[in-house]
């Protein structure tokens, strides 16, 4: 784990050299960066590293970043995203210097198109969004010229205008650059930057009719805001000559520069936000913030905290590498963060019940429960004990294995804070099942007298039975099965030629376990988001959507053992 004092800085990477050089060599005076979702869904983890990038440079350079919603389609956009984006941020640890919204340039953006029209660069189009797409070309044969293409100004500008007064219905014509059709790089092959789209904006209204195109709008505002650094990820590299493009011929006040790092891939994590709008319209999951989703909000909701996300992905830095990292790897700064700041306590998630046969009757003693043994600060509570407790199903077995250490007849075992129990005997129901087991216990051997007397090899959890508190545990596997890998990787980059058949299949039906157990009485009270590690199960956090007073209900954040090892630097 990275210090909480140097968790806004980065590791030595090209972007940091570039901005050194910048400011060192006067080009820019001040960086300023800039965090642009499109507020089209949920931010997802992806995002985590995004928003870390551009804060955390910016931070280290005395700079600033502004949050900004790239909302230039009224289709996709809703106030609740621009709302839990916002949140997403601010519980990431950053604040933004100012927020922005590309609909607030709308004006601006059209001043430049008609800019382009009558310098001869751009061009109104009546050909079909699959003709367009079929003339293009491929990355081995060059595009044709649309029939509209050499249209006069005048005319251009006539029905460029007419788009805006609402003449033609959506689809009827769109607003190119008129650039290269034979260009290499199929970007620069007349890109539509205009398209018609007769929808209210959750920003603008009605005012709008026509709409910028993101790659034409994004270059445009970052020009406006005077962005010195235009941080994204790989899969926009081939976008950056027509920024460059946008960005020269519009004859912009600012010259902002594009760079391009590795984005965040994780292992069986989907991050296409349409994938994951899918699984929230089908009710696949439980909303946006679903624990099993890779959204900021689920993660919280689950129980992680920021700090460990911040973590996370310093560890995975910036390059322009673009491998899977182990899911494992994320887990394991989850449980760096949480060890030394949660009480580790007992809860039975499959209880079976167990009589201490020459335990007293109606007696209730207090047993003394370190709250953290890694973290003495965090100190001691006291924990009900009695003739009935609850243990884990199967910490008993009839007929154990060679090296079963549990309960079985005949074996003793150590009960965690309390005694040594021998199991003598056991019931069953008229199926045959374990529903009650028999034990003495040995008064000699109370935890923390120093009994030295005899060893045994098993230590076991348990809940007494009178004060045992009702919970609910909701377990969780990834949303993805393993061996999706490779449809992951596709999905990741925002591949949406996947057929949703295909995307449906490779979801694990075993992502959510529900069960019903029993907690210690001191956990009753739980409120959103109380993180517990509970012994041998793994860290838990009361949920904030389910969790009621005296009616807990548990997220399984992480479990607690993995194999997974960070390597080494």
């Amino acid at each position: 784990m990275i210090g909480v004092e140097n968790q806004n800085l980065t590791p030595s990477n090209f972007i940091k050299t570039i901005i050194t050089e910048d400011l060192k060599s006067g080009k820019v005076n001040k960086v300023v960066t800039r965090f642009p979702p499109e507020p089209n869904g949920y931010l997802h983890i992806g995002h985590a590293k995004a928003i870390w990038v551009n804060f955390a440079l910016a931070d280290e350079f005395g700079g600033k970043t502004h949050l900004r919603f790239d909302d230039t389609n009224p289709a996709k956009e809703d106030e609740e995203y621009v709302h839990s984006i916002e949140e997403d941020v601010k519980w990431l640890g950053y604040e933004w210097e100012g927020k922005y919204f590309a609909s607030d340039y709308f004006d601006f953006m059209y001043e430049k198109a008609e800019l382009l029209i009558n310098k001869g660069l751009a061009y109104v189009d009546d050909q079909s969004a699959d003709e367009i797409r079929v003339s293009r070309g491929t990355l081995t044969e060059p595009g044709k010229d649309s029939p509209y293409r050499n249209r006069t100004v005048e005319e251009n500008l006539e029905l460029f205008r007419q788009m805006r007064d609402g003449k033609f219905a959506n689809g009827e014509k769109v607003l190119r650059a008129k650039i290269d059709m034979a260009s290499p790089n199929i970007n620069l092959r007349d890109p539509v930057i205009y398209r018609i789209a007769h929808l209210e904006h959750h920003n603008t209204g009605g005012k709008w009719c026509i709409y910028p195109m993101y790659t034409f709008a994004h270059p445009l505002e970052d020009a406006y805001e005077n962005i010195t650094h235009s941080l994204c990820t790989v899969e926009f590299e081939d976008q950056r000559p027509f920024y460059d493009w946008v960005i020269r011929e519009c004859e912009v006040n600012a010259e902002p520069h594009q760079y391009e790092y590795g984005r965040l891939n994780l292992a069986q994590t989907l991050t296409s936000k349409r994938k994951l709008k899918l699984l929230v319209d089908e009710k696949i999951v439980d909303g946006w913030d679903d624990p099993r989703m890779p959204t900021i909000s689920g993660m919280r909701r689950r129980g992680f905290t920021p700090e460990a996300l911040r973590s996370f992905v310093y560890e995975t830095g910036i390059s322009k590498s673009q491998g899977i990292v182990d899911l494992q790897m994320l887990d394991h700064f989850v449980r760096e963060d949480l060890k030394l700041r949660v009480p580790r306590t007992m809860g039975v998630l499959r209880p079976l019940k167990v009589v201490i046969t020459n335990y007293p009757e109606g007696q209730v003693e207090m047993l003394d429960a370190e709250n953290n043994p890694e973290n003495e600060e965090m100190g001691i509570r006291q924990i009900p004990f009695s003739r009935e407790i609850y243990i884990e199903q199967d910490d008993f077995m009839e007929e154990p294995p060679s090296k079963y250490h549990r309960l079985f007849p005949g074996n003793e075992v150590r009960l965690k804070h309390a005694y040594f129990i021998k199991c003598n005997d056991f019931i069953k129901d008229e199926e045959g099942n374990v529903v009650e087991i028999h034990c003495t216990y040995d008064p000699e051997t109370k935890s923390g007298t120093g009994f030295t007397g005899r060893k045994v090899k098993g230590t076991i959890h348990w809940v007494e039975a009178t004060q045992a508190v009702p919970a609910e545990f909701r377990l969780y596997e990834p949303l993805i099965k393993a061996e999706e890998e490779e449809l992951v990787e596709e999905t990741s980059g925002g591949n949406d030629d996947i057929p949703e058949k295909t995307f449906l299949d490779s979801i694990n039906p075993n992502s959510l376990e529900v069960v019903h157990g029993f907690v210690e009485p001191g956990l009753k009270n739980s409120e959103a988001y109380d993180r517990y590690q509970f012994f041998r199960h793994g860290y838990f956090s009361a949920d904030p959507k389910y969790t009621m007073p005296g009616d807990p209900v548990f997220n399984l954040v992480v479990s607690m053992k993995s194999s997974f090892k960070m390597p080494k630097a």
